[in-house]
């Protein structure tokens, strides 16, 4: 019988937490493969985890995930209902922005959990993700400025989905007028679930 959701995700998990395959692996206290519900329909995907992230093993749990609760919360969804990752598992040094060369070595396991949980709609937040994530369906990224919110269908291997860009949530802490740019894009977002 073939495996479901749940056990290839423990599993896949498990790998993500025993990585060693760039540097960081070895600099982490925890590596964070990513939380929330295995059969969400929607998929957001941040660059790498900070310190709190690091020594909790959770994605999005210092400030920058306090406003995303908060977005979340806006269109009535809670982190139970989606599911959250990076697109790097283990914190650069100094939360500096994750490498071409590390970003290679770890987006594998993102593609692996977008095939098993296979969402429709992927929100990448953040131009690092995002970059990943429009190359990968085959379009060519912009300046996140430029195409926030911006609705891109692409065809997978189970079916057609939505990449759906925005804002990284951090932004909006250092940048106070980004936190209703991204109120307006979750917006979008809450039109684009109640359609699907």
């Amino acid at each position: 019988m073939p495996m479901g959701k749940e056990e290839l995700m423990r599993k896949l998990e498990e790998k993500i937490r025993n990585c060693r395959k760039c540097p960081l692996g070895q600099l982490r206290t925890n590596a964070v493969p990513g939380s929330g519900s295995y059969d969400a329909k929607v998929m957001f995907v941040g660059e790498a985890p900070g310190y709190w992230e690091d020594q909790k093993g959770l994605p999005f749990v210092g400030r920058a995930g306090k406003v995303l609760d908060e977005l979340l919360e806006g269109i009535g969804l809670s982190r139970d209902d989606v599911y959250i990752t990076n697109i790097v598992k283990c914190r650069p040094p100094e939360n500096r922005d994750p490498t071409e060369e590390e970003i290679r070595a770890c987006s594998p396991y993102l593609d692996m959990q977008i095939d098993i949980i296979r969402p429709k709609v992927i929100v990448p937040l953040g131009r690092h993700s995002m970059g990943y994530l429009l190359r990968k369906f085959g379009f060519e990224p912009e300046p996140i400025s430029k195409i926030h919110g911006k609705v891109f269908r692409a065809n997978t291997l189970f079916g057609r989905i939505i990449i759906m860009p925005m804002y990284h949530p951090a932004a909006a802490l250092y940048k106070p007028p980004l936190r209703e740019e991204l109120r307006k894009d979750f917006e979008k977002l809450r039109k684009i679930l109640n359609e699907l």
